[in-house]
């Protein structure tokens, strides 16, 4: 079976290397197997800032891409349609059993759509997630990859529910598909998983590297790159007056996504003694300021999670989230932009006592899983 894994985002790089790592220890029991799994992989170079892209190669021991499409810096529509381009050219060449995508990028949307178009079957993973706000362009990819995908690899039992709400209902069992007649582009079908975000927490975290900076012994991690965020002048700026507040009390450490950069650059947003604003870091150093950090404050979608897998409380500066379990159990903070509100909810969830032994997420095998759905 040849396998296409189509990438070009940081958590993609990181969701990759789960799956990646899996079809790894399949193939290392050659004589005991009945065939053997190829992997390509495909970075479209959607980020292409090195401690966002290349260093995770790196580090993470994931396998070099065999292609490197150099996309970047684009409009959405631009970015979208080159790699469309330029991902059916490699399909072409190398004719894959099933392509596989992750998420909810552009490069996510065009993987799927130029797969689907040559007819392969399409495996998405993280399926079913909805915000339900279709005025963040995640949300409109990741609807029509999973309008558009054959295998669903979904998370969490609400993301199996929303697929069934919309339509797509055929449940694999729990032990995977066993059917060898399956055409070569079956019939949507999903499988409940796991989140393989889990998996990557657990496995890397003996990794965790201290980034060379000075910190203090209590901090609270923040990050803030979502476009509903960055491009809204009124919104970063209320998002930075919470930060102020909060600051005052618990120093803020905000490592800066490179367009969130420009941005405040540009609005004049300054770091003072209550923000200390730090380059990307890498993945392992990411863990380790989930790890010492008190508290998660963010709008990314991957980093609510993983506050929950290092048992950290969070605050999400969006108006809605996919992770509603989160939320429902108290773990995560939904605040909109409004400083006021940011400070409140961290006022509330600091001084919440909350129990995170719960399993949300599954048992850390989603990687395995899906390896096994696939074969």
């Amino acid at each position: 079976m040849k396998i296409v894994t189509i990438i070009g985002a940081r958590p993609q790089f990181i969701k990759a290397a789960v799956v990646s790592r899996a079809i790894a220890n399949y193939n290392k029991d050659v004589t005991s197997n009945s065939f053997m799994v190829t992997e390509v992989i495909v970075h479209t170079g959607q980020h292409y800032d090195r401690n966002m892209s290349d260093i995770f190669f790196e580090e993470m021991n994931i396998p070099r891409p065999n292609y490197f499409l150099d996309i970047n810096g684009l409009s959405h529509g631009a970015m979208t349609g080159q790699m469309l381009e330029k991902i059916e050219a490699v399909l072409v060449e190398e004719k894959p059993d099933v392509v596989l995508v992750y998420g909810d990028t552009n490069t996510t949307l065009a993987g799927a759509l130029a797969a689907a178009k040559l007819h392969i079957a399409v495996a998405h993973v993280e399926a079913g997630l909805r915000s339900f706000n279709r005025e963040m362009p995640e949300e409109i990819n990741r609807v029509l990859t999973d309008h558009t995908a054959n295998f669903l690899f979904c998370p969490t039992t609400q993301s199996v529910d929303n697929l069934k709400a919309e339509g797509i209902i055929n449940i694999a069992p729990a032990s995977g598909d066993k059917d060898n007649s399956l055409p070569r582009v079956p019939n949507p079908v999903v499988c409940l998983v796991g989140d393989v975000m889990l998996d990557a927490a657990i496995y890397y975290k003996e990794h965790a590297r201290k980034p060379q900076l000075v910190f203090p012994d209590k901090f609270i991690l923040a990050t803030i790159h979502r476009a509903e965020n960055t491009d809204n002048a009124v919104r970063l700026k209320s998002i930075f007056d919470g930060f102020e507040k909060i600051g005052k009390e618990v120093p803020i450490v905000l490592p800066i996504h490179p367009r969130t950069r420009k941005t405040i650059q540009t609005l004049d947003l300054k770091a003072s003694e209550s923000i200390k604003i730090i380059d990307p870091v890498s993945y392992f150093e990411m863990i380790y300021l989930l790890e010492n950090c008190m508290l998660v404050m963010t709008d990314s979608g991957g980093l609510q999670k993983e506050a929950f897998f290092f048992k950290k409380p969070c605050i999400t500066m969006r108006d809605e989230t996919e992770w509603v379990e989160l939320v429902e159990h108290g773990f995560n903070s939904v605040t909109g932009a409004e400083a006021e509100d940011i400070y409140d909810a961290y006022k509330t969830i600091t001084e919440t006592d909350l129990e995170f032994n719960i399993e949300l997420y599954g048992d850390a095998k989603a990687g395995e899983r899906i390896l096994d759905f696939l074969k």
